[in-house]
């Protein structure tokens, strides 16, 4: 018979292997994206492994035509792949599934595109989309079919002004380096541009590659040549950004430290975050710039795992009733304000905060204005995640430990809309029952819910019930935003580990557990 004790001794092992496998791990895990490795094929067919990213793209295929998540998070990868098969075709040597492929995908965008409708709240999704309708129309024109049309939401002004400017010479915005792909040929050997480490521009295999162009990926010695073959997976896929190490580890460490894991983080892991901060805080990696929300995290990883150091870089993304992301961000965070949250009260907490007041102020600001973007039903929406259960579970959590009283009735209405939400096999998820989204909702009732609160123990426990019957199922569906959806693997597991934790550490839960793990090879 298994036994709570037996789950307990096996996550000390589980937690060790975590940390010390990070640790080398310069990149990070992350699922490949259709997005990225589309721009691939497109721009650099000389690029070696060529074929196996054709490959990949025709195995990634839908039915119905598309690639892609749910709802209208397949637009963009479709259209990245859709450019991509329409140019390959006419190479030489094409894989003859390619021309069917390219077709069955313009149908289906035709289909969609005709109908009115958002596009999804994705990194520099309102260029992105146009560049590529843009091109698609380009192939359609000289074969005489008829374009796509350019759906709502796009800016294929401001699309043009980039262009025209980095043609004339002119630089860009350093957040705008991880989408230079969309600034198509003038964009091959911008003078501006200067790869980190001599090989990676903006964090983006796709901006590598549009960097280097087609000629340069046939040196086969050009460090940029290096990082893209070192991103690919054996299948031919690339992810959607890389190396991601600040990102990943500050997450990791924060998640396991926020659900009471008892560990001792390895010190070159904890070097490795303080290393990453500069003026303006930390960026998520290699190419990227400083933001509020890789600051705030790293931060409070560093504060919980007994290194803080001081917070005054985030006065920097200070927007008044909110905290940013960056400088003219198109659309506030609400979990990036969440995590600014958790790191101003571990600061304060840790004594590392340099004015006690005006740390507490920016909490008042952030709780209200967190009540205030909370949803009707109790929930919030963020822009770096698809499923409300990520942002959900970052703000109830964070209002619950550090937000100021006038927090406490959106903590109350969060935790509600959790247990309402709970399907009927104890499992939760926007569109379908998700492995991830499940872990969000334990920890949010186990973290945010009232200790006396007989429904909340009974919901956790269903939840965790799902997440040991279910842990056979080792992909996780892509959720989190960049150009596409993307899954961050390594943090998605930490997240489904510590809901786990939690369920089996709650004296009200972990005995509804027993009849699971009796079923169950833990």
């Amino acid at each position: 018979m298994k036994t709570r004790v037996s789950w307990l001794n096996s996550a000390k092992e589980t937690v060790a292997e975590t940390l010390s496998r990070m640790l080398v791990d310069p990149t990070g895990r992350f699922e490949p994206s259709v997005y990225e490795t589309g721009r691939l094929v497109s721009l650099t067919p000389a690029l070696a492994g060529h074929q196996q990213r054709v490959s990949f793209l025709l195995a990634q295929q839908r039915h119905d035509g598309r690639w892609g998540g749910p709802g209208d998070y397949h637009i963009v990868p479709t259209l990245s792949a859709t450019e991509a098969l329409l140019a390959e075709q006419h190479r030489p040597g094409s894989d003859p599934r390619v021309r069917p492929a390219a077709e069955h995908a313009v149908r289906a965008l035709a289909d969609r595109l005709s109908r009115n409708g958002s596009l999804p709240d994705t990194v520099a999704v309102e260029i992105v989309v146009p560049g590529l309708v843009e091109d698609i129309n380009a192939h359609l024109v000289r074969r005489g079919r008829a374009p796509l049309r350019v759906p709502h939401g796009s800016n294929g002004e401001l699309l043009a002004t980039l262009r025209a400017a980095v043609a004339q010479g002119h630089g860009l915005p350093e957040k705008l380096s991880h989408s230079l792909e969309v600034i198509g040929e003038p964009a091959r050997g911008a003078s501006f541009v200067t790869p980190v480490d001599g090989r990676i521009v903006g964090c983006s295999p796709a901006a590598t590659a549009a960097w280097l162009g087609d000629d340069g990926v046939r040196d086969e010695n050009h460090p940029c040549v290096g990082y893209l073959r070192q991103v690919t997976e054996p299948d031919g896929g690339v992810p959607v950004a890389a190396p991601l190490a600040l990102f990943e580890r500050s997450w990791v460490l924060s998640t396991l430290a926020e659900a009471g894991v008892s560990f001792t983080a390895p010190e070159p892991l904890v070097a490795s975050l303080h290393s990453s901060f500069g003026p303006e805080g930390a960026a998520g990696g290699l190419g990227l710039p400083a933001d509020a929300d890789d600051t705030a995290t790293a931060l409070y990883a560093l504060a919980k795992v007994g290194s803080p150091r001081s917070a005054e870089c985030l006065w920097n993304y200070d927007a008044g009733d909110h905290f940013a992301c960056f400088p003219e961000e198109r659309t506030p965070s609400t979990s990036t304000n969440a995590h600014v949250l958790q790191a101003l009260g571990a600061s304060v907490a840790a004594g590392t905060a340099a004015d006690v007041d005006r740390y507490s102020a920016a909490a008042w600001r952030v709780t209200r204005w967190l009540a205030d973007t909370q949803q009707l039903e109790g929930h919030w929406h963020d822009k770096w995640h698809a499923s409300p259960y990520y942002a959900t579970v970052c703000c109830a959590t964070a209002l619950a430990a550090y937000g100021t009283p006038e927090g406490a009735k959106a903590v109350r209405r969060a935790v509600d809309w959790v247990l309402r939400t709970q399907r009927d096999d104890g499992s939760w998820g926007y569109w379908s029952s998700t492995r991830e989204e499940t872990a969000y909702a334990v920890r949010t009732l186990l973290r945010a819910g009232e200790p006396g609160d007989d429904a909340v123990a009974a919901a956790a426990a269903r939840g965790a019930t799902f997440l040991l019957e279910s842990r056979s199922e080792d992909r996780h569906p892509p959720l989190w935003h960049d150009k596409d959806l993307y899954t961050p693997t390594r943090i998605v597991e930490t997240e489904v580990f510590a809901a786990l934790y939690l369920a089996h550490t709650d004296t009200r839960v972990a005995p509804l557990l027993t009849a699971a793990e009796n079923r169950i090879e833990v």
